[in-house]
This record gives C-alpha cells, structure tokens and sequence, in this order.
C-alpha cells in the first residue's frame, strides 16, 4: 500500500510539474494583468515630528495618484487599501487628464488636488505597508509596496 501511494504521488507530481511547465496552463493560472493610466504614484507615510495624531500631522501623511493619460478617468466607487483593510472608498470623483490628486489621512477640504479620507489616526505603518487601487468591479489598478524598516525616508515613489 505504501509503495502505491508513493508511486501516485510521484506521478502526481511528474503531472503537476508538466502541467507547469506548459505555458497555455500556466499562462492561464496567472491572475490578468489590469493596465491602467491611473497608478500610486507616490506614498508619504511617515508624516514630520512625533506620531500624535494632530490632524495636521495626519494630513502629512498621503498616497498620490497620477492620471498619465490624455483623458479624464472617473474613479468614482474605486478604492485605495492598505495590507490592514483599511479602505478609502472615492465617491464622486473625475481624475482630470495628467493630473494627481492626494488622498490624506486626516481630515479637511476636498478639492480636485486633495481628498481627505477622515481619520482620527495613521493609516500607513512606518516600518512597512501596501497600497493598492482598485477599480469599482475590484479588479487591482495599481499596487505599490514599501518594508525597510531602516529606510530614513518619509516615502516611496512608485
């Protein structure tokens, strides 16, 4: 019986490498590839001065999007995460043509530049995080990741 299951498992395991090594299967197994002229341009995660949660030091503390294309693009029911699920859900909103708009922690005055997420405290961890952007079907626009914990920047171009 022994002998069996390992000879099963052996050519399980011929199958599964093969089926691998196929590309039309593994082509297949890769998640698509979403390209979109909307992408994290750049994170500030760690705001100036002590981490005390004033809301301007909150407000220092931002993810940018660039719209690198000719054409307004509405982001409207799109999101912005982080690894903790954190979520920024944009409401309506039109990225105009080779525009950026901030997206701040804290709170304050939404405008065409700068949106505010409304909250009383850090969102993006100093030591490491993940952004990601998706569309309104959820599929990912953009992805941007930062883990140097010795890294002395305040931020990540991406």
């Amino acid at each position: 019986m022994r002998k069996s299951l390992a000879s099963a498992a052996a050519v399980l395991g011929i199958l599964t490498t093969a089926a691998l090594a196929t590309p039309a299967l593994a082509a297949s197994a890769r998640p698509a590839v979403v390209r979109s002229p909307v992408v994290i341009h750049e994170i500030f995660y760690n705001s100036p001065g002590s981490d005390r949660g004033s809301n301007a030091s909150l407000d220092a503390e931002w993810v940018d999007l660039h719209n690198s294309s000719a054409s307004p693009v509405t982001l409207s029911r799109w999101t912005l995460r982080d690894a903790a699920n954190h979520v920024y859900t944009f409401g309506t909103y039109r990225l105009g043509p080779h525009a950026d708009v901030r997206i701040h922690t804290g709170r304050g005055p939404n405008n065409q530049a700068n949106l505010h997420w409304k909250k009383s405290w850090y969102i993006w961890n100093n030591n490491g995080d993940k952004a990601t952007l998706e569309n309104a079907g959820r599929a990912v626009m953009s992805a941007c990741s930062y883990s140097d914990p010795r890294e002395v920047r305040a931020f990540r171009i991406c």
